[in-house]
């Protein structure tokens, strides 16, 4: 009977599956309420970066998009609203969860109102960062991106300081419940001696490491310029991951700077898991972050995250106790924090066993999926 505990649940989960945060998080959520007996229906235009369609519970259903000369621009919410309802419909689906506001949110409001006649399909939205700071405070979408929070059955955040501003932005007054990012432990995990380091470190040098979507808010020539001056004090390798809009840039900047045999570029790389655990450091130097999601994945895989005091970063990271924040763009401060973990192995041991610490105690799958497991259940039990 609706209205009461359904379990397991069928979730119907929308996201960009692409390499930004919000997809890897709605991805990894995915499988792990899969893993605990869930029946997970992805619903989205391409398969996500990190999902095995081959797992069991886990079901992807793509959607379509038709090019008819009538559309300058495809009418993807208008699909997708279509799809999420046909795929509700054929499943049973309990509800719909859609990361990223626009426009995930409102195709799962159209959804709702074409299942109406039918029965109930509640939505939950999660805001993840720029859907609010960037997209949602534009002015073309931000009536657009209040709307579809005030009309959401349920509204996650994944940090304190996101809740704060999307209230502060948007002023609604819809519960914002907080859960925050997740980090499978098992899959994240320090790697003895940094076996295969080597491969990158010719000289024996320790590794850095920076990943991102390489888009100007990461700040990805910042790692460059760290590079720099890191290399003045100690000999250090960079590990650049991803790729985007400032990958060119940043490769310019290295050869002009006489750097280009101490950075790797490796592109997108689907198993980032095996690749952090090899460096010593991360790079984090963003303008803006919501949470920090690569500093936390650092943090299990034992590597000391020296990031921007921005955001959600300092729920995240305890200064000076599992890695360090410094200002945005204070090159030096960076540098000189990065130079004080690659010289001091007291300081680089306790460091990076309090962010494994941490990520186990707080963060891990074991902490976090069950917020949302009783989020599910009571939204799916409101009348």
């Amino acid at each position: 009977m609706r209205g009461t505990r359904k379990y397991p649940v069928n979730i119907g989960i929308t996201c960009y599956p692409t390499y930004g945060g919000s997809g890897i998080v709605a991805t990894e959520l995915g499988l792990e309420l899969a893993n605990r007996g869930h029946q997970v229906h992805f619903i989205t235009y391409s398969n996500p970066i990190r999902l095995d369609p081959g797992i069991p519970r886990i079901h992807y259903h793509e959607v379509e998009v038709s090019n008819y000369p009538l559309f300058q621009y495809p009418p993807y919410c208008l699909a997708l609203a279509s799809r999420m309802m046909e795929v509700a419909e054929a499943y049973d689906l309990d509800l719909l969860h859609v990361h990223y506001a626009i426009p995930h949110s409102i195709a799962a409001m159209l959804a709702q109102q074409m299942m109406a006649p039918q029965r109930r399909l509640p939505f939950i939205t999660t805001l993840h960062g720029t859907d609010i700071t960037l997209v949602g405070a534009d002015p073309s979408y931000f009536p657009i991106t209040k709307f579809s929070i005030e009309k959401s059955d349920g509204v996650t955040s994944i940090s304190q300081d996101l809740k704060r501003q999307t209230i502060e932005v948007f002023g609604v007054t819809n519960e914002i419940r907080v859960i925050r990012n997740f980090i499978n432990c098992d899959l994240y995990r320090p790697l003895a001696d940094r076996t295969g380091a080597a491969a990158y470190a010719l000289n024996g040098e320790k590794l850095l490491i920076h990943v991102s979507n390489f888009r100007p808010v990461k700040r990805v020539l910042d790692c460059i310029r760290i590079l720099a001056e890191v290399r003045k004090h100690t000999p250090a390798h960079l590990l650049m991951v991803g790729d985007g809009p400032d990958r060119g840039p940043a490769e310019h900047l290295a050869r002009d700077l006489k750097l280009a045999s101490h950075v790797t570029f490796l592109g997108k790389q689907n198993h980032v898991e095996r690749i952090i655990p090899l460096a010593h450091v991360l790079l984090m130097p963003s303008e803006m972050e919501s949470f920090g999601l690569v500093a936390l994945e650092a943090m299990a895989c034992g590597v000391a995250p020296v990031a921007t005091r921005v955001g959600g970063v300092p729920e995240l990271i305890h200064h000076g106790e599992n890695g360090f924040m410094e200002p945005v763009g204070d090159i030096p401060a960076q540098a000189a924090r990065v130079v004080e973990l690659l010289t001091d192995g007291g300081l680089h041991q306790r460091v990076t066993a309090a962010g494994r610490r941490r990520a186990k105690e707080e963060f891990s799958t074991e902490e976090i999926i069950p917020q949302y497991e009783r989020y599910y259940e009571d939204v799916i039990s409101r009348r």
